[in-house]
């Protein structure tokens, strides 16, 4: 990770997660003064305090719906990195107040803390469910962004600076579908699947700390940041992770869960139309227009229909193989692939 992280103070919320356990390894390995975890589970925190046993990380049990515990943690801060949410999509649909109180209540707390304590920036990680939302998990995110947006357009002269990036499924995440994929293939089960011409962005927990790091440096008050990003059927991944352990589980279709989408878009056409092309990402600055519509009344943005939404069903698709090769640049890919002794692959991959 940067330098510019030397002597500094981060904090990340919902740490005890599987990015907050990605990033807090790579600032540690970097010259920064302090890592907080700001989390509500107390069992999570000890065993990521067994984990990775160093004195400049330390553990804050708090709850970003409490605005209290969340100013608390981030006294004499440098850097947010705004992880927490409920993320699990049924589970927001049976219970979307829920949704609302963590990811929206909740992210509003953040942002106000971050600004009151003097934090030079926060980065707020969302997600493509919040691209044309069908689902509260989605909605709630959808309005986190419209919060962190705002914050520059009610505080231009604010000292925070406070960013969005966004992106799709983060391979062998917590309660991502490979690690299931895996278990299934171990129990000698079928590899069960919603429907197999849903469609979703793979990016590795590693592309996504490097995101969020190419936001802490490139961020103007209210962007988003998107990483461009390749994607695959659920069909063709599940057909790559059986390849791999070289299994031939059959593979159930068991049907789309609750407000499932059969495709995710990481940015809309009208985002595009106004955003910067910076290689690997996608810089979507926000709009910073007042309310005083009259002053822009015109005949609209023709070049909207130059553009497209950035969908997983019109991006790159990639081959069998193709993702194969990706997984194995996945460190746990490759440890679950030794402990089964499914060596010849990883030979190869070296």
């Amino acid at each position: 990770m940067s330098a510019a992280y030397a002597g500094k103070k981060i904090v990340i919320t919902g740490g005890t997660g599987s990015f907050g356990h990605t990033v807090a390894r790579k600032l540690l390995s970097t010259g920064v003064e302090q890592v907080r975890i700001l989390s509500r589970d107390e069992a999570k925190q000890d065993a990521m305090r067994h984990e990775l046993p160093n004195p400049r990380l330390k553990f804050y049990v708090g709850d970003v719906r409490d605005f209290d515990s969340v100013d608390r943690a981030m006294k004499n801060v440098d850097y947010v990195f705004h992880a927490a949410a409920l993320k699990q999509v049924p589970s927001c649909e049976f219970f979307p107040m829920e949704a609302v109180r963590t990811n929206i209540i909740g992210s509003e707390n953040v942002i106000r803390a971050a600004e009151k304590n003097s934090v030079q920036s926060v980065v707020c990680l969302s997600t493509d469910k919040a691209v044309y939302p069908v689902n509260a998990m989605g909605m709630s995110k959808a309005m986190m962004e419209k919060i962190a947006q705002s914050h520059g357009l009610n505080n231009p002269q604010a000292d925070t600076i406070v960013s969005c990036v966004r992106y799709g499924n983060v391979m062998y995440s917590r309660g991502s579908v490979i690690p299931l994929f895996i278990r299934q293939l171990k129990s000698g089960g079928p590899l069960t699947i919603t429907n197999p011409a849903m469609t979703r962005f793979l990016m590795s927990l590693a592309d996504s700390v490097s995101l969020v790091e190419f936001a802490f440096e490139h961020a103007r008050q209210g962007d988003l940041f998107v990483k461009k990003a390749a994607a695959s059927t659920i069909a063709d991944l599940a057909q790559a992770v059986a390849n791999l352990f070289e299994s031939n589980s059959e593979v159930q279709v068991i049907g789309t869960r609750h407000a499932e989408k059969l495709s995710e878009a990481l940015a809309t056409r009208e985002e595009l139309t106004r955003a910067q092309d910076m290689g690997d990402y996608f810089k979507v600055p926000a709009d910073n227009r007042d309310l005083n519509y009259s002053v822009y009344f015109d005949s609209g943005d023709v070049n909207q229909a130059n553009f497209g939404d950035y969908d997983s069903h019109t991006v790159e698709q990639m081959s069998i193989p193709e993702i194969e090769d990706l997984l194995l640049t996945l460190p746990e890919i490759r440890s679950e692939l030794a402990s089964a002794g499914k060596t010849k692959r990883l030979s190869e991959a070296r």
